[in-house]
């Protein structure tokens, strides 16, 4: 498998004009100029204050906003979008954070954002129905305290100086997490993309009573990244960080946290361990990266039962999610009755993905993500949002997040124009099933 990323030396360039100063305790963010970058189809145009520079990167009507620092809240859409819509997405493509032929690399957000173009599905050719939050502020170190040690974010700012000098350094000691010179700001700006765009599904939320999915189109990814540090190509928890956004800024106390990615998500596992009000469900194949996420691994303390880890076999593919979700996700969630849902959406189980052993379709995305938003519907007013996780082959990738947005939309997969059936194997059903009861007998389901 081929995967593009080339890091450009203009982005590199352009965004070491960024200057950041943090206090523990007190933290203040300062940028040169203000910093807007809108994407065009074969164009990339940065704005430094009276500036305007090509960086010459293939992506696609894409707006993300570094400037108003000082507001202390982001530029939500008008009451009236927020009426009609029924997906508002944000993009935080993190072109900085870049390693060549690092399988997670600066080209995923952008194959998606031109797939997304190409089958029309963006606010360009949709009006109304779907918006992209075109203005979202980076998460303020406050925000990624309430999941990570304030040490780690510290010192994760002071190596931004190391990697201006050498170029980039792995950060998870000789493990696959690297950073850039911009990969600090750019992982503040990943967690504040979903953090803005959960602000505008709760808006949504309190005029509606089927407010718009969100999907945060996001990297780095964040389900690995434990509260002491990096780990697995992950910096900062995104979908953590905003489910104590959501407790601490919305009053939503119970959220109902599910990773569909194709490896465990360790860093919210041991985020929410202990916590009653948060519940964390994930799937992931057995005994793949990082060898966590156990059946056995059910909370402990007041967090007892309000996690469910669910290894599926290698080779389970669709038949299994979809078992999976009726016998397994829907029960617990009637269960735990949520306030909102929150959704880890690797696309790295699809059948064409080179880092793990599951068959899971372009077809099995959409099943999950038109279920989920049912769920939501059903349980807590419409309110969820998704996060990119993984996904590394960037054709199978970029056509499950369309398939995804196509089920928010309300419209039929075309997951049979993609998927190849040729690719796909019998299922290993008895040890899938096998599974299955055993997590609901630990569970009580």
């Amino acid at each position: 498998m081929i995967f593009a990323g080339c890091m450009s030396v203009w982005w590199r360039m352009a965004l070491r004009i960024f200057s950041t100063s943090c206090a523990t305790g007190n933290v203040m963010y300062g940028i040169r100029h203000p910093v807007v970058c809108r994407w065009k189809r074969n164009d990339q145009i940065c704005v430094f204050g009276n500036k305007r520079v090509s960086l010459r990167k293939k992506a696609r009507n894409t707006t993300c906003c570094l400037n108003d620092l000082e507001e202390n809240h982001p530029c939500l859409p008008s009451e009236n979008e927020l009426l009609g819509s029924k997906v508002v997405y944000s993009i935080a493509p993190a072109m900085g954070h870049n390693k060549e032929s690092h399988p997670e690399c600066n080209s995923r957000v952008p194959a998606i954002t031109d797939m997304l173009a190409k089958m029309e599905l963006t606010s360009e050719f949709r009006g109304p129905d779907v918006i992209e939050l075109s203005k979202f502020r980076p998460a303020e170190v406050d925000d990624i305290a309430r999941v990570h040690e304030r040490a780690y974010v510290s010192n994760l700012e002071k190596a931004m100086d190391k990697v201006s000098e050498q170029g980039l350094i792995l950060i998870e000691g000789s493990g696959p997490t690297y950073a850039t010179s911009t990969t600090f700001q750019e992982s503040l700006l990943a967690a504040g993309a979903g953090i803005s765009l959960l602000d505008a599904v709760v808006a949504a939320s309190k005029i509606r009573e089927d407010p718009p999915v969100g999907f945060a189109l996001v990297r780095p990814p964040g389900h690995h990244a434990v509260p002491a540090g990096p780990m697995g190509f992950c910096v900062f928890g995104n979908v953590a960080i905003a489910a104590r956004y959501a407790q601490h800024a919305h009053g939503l106390k119970r959220v109902f946290i599910i990773d569909f990615d194709v490896h465990h998500g360790n860093g919210t596992h041991d985020a929410f361990y202990n916590d009653p009000d948060i519940f964390f469900l994930s799937t992931h194949q057995d005994g793949s990266y990082p060898g966590t996420g156990k059946i056995h691994q059910i909370g402990s303390g007041d967090g007892e039962g309000t996690t469910l880890n669910l290894p599926l076999p290698g080779g389970s593919g669709d038949r299994a999610m979809r078992d999976v979700f009726d016998e397994v996700i829907v029960p617990c969630a009637l269960r735990f009755k949520p306030d909102i849902i929150l959704v880890s959406a690797g696309y790295d189980a699809h059948m064409l993905d080179p880092l793990a052993n599951l068959q899971f379709t372009t077809g099995t995305y959409y099943m999950l993500a038109s279920n989920i938003r049912q769920l939501a519907r059903d349980l807590c007013r419409g309110r969820c949002v998704f996060f990119l996780e993984g996904g590394y082959n960037l054709s199978s990738l970029s056509h499950s997040v369309a398939d995804s947005f196509r089920a928010f939309l309300g419209e039929s997969s075309r997951a049979s124009e993609f998927d190849n059936p040729a690719f796909l194997y019998e299922e290993p059903s008895k040890r899938v099933k096998d599974a299955i009861q055993k997590a609901k007998h630990i569970h009580s389901l």
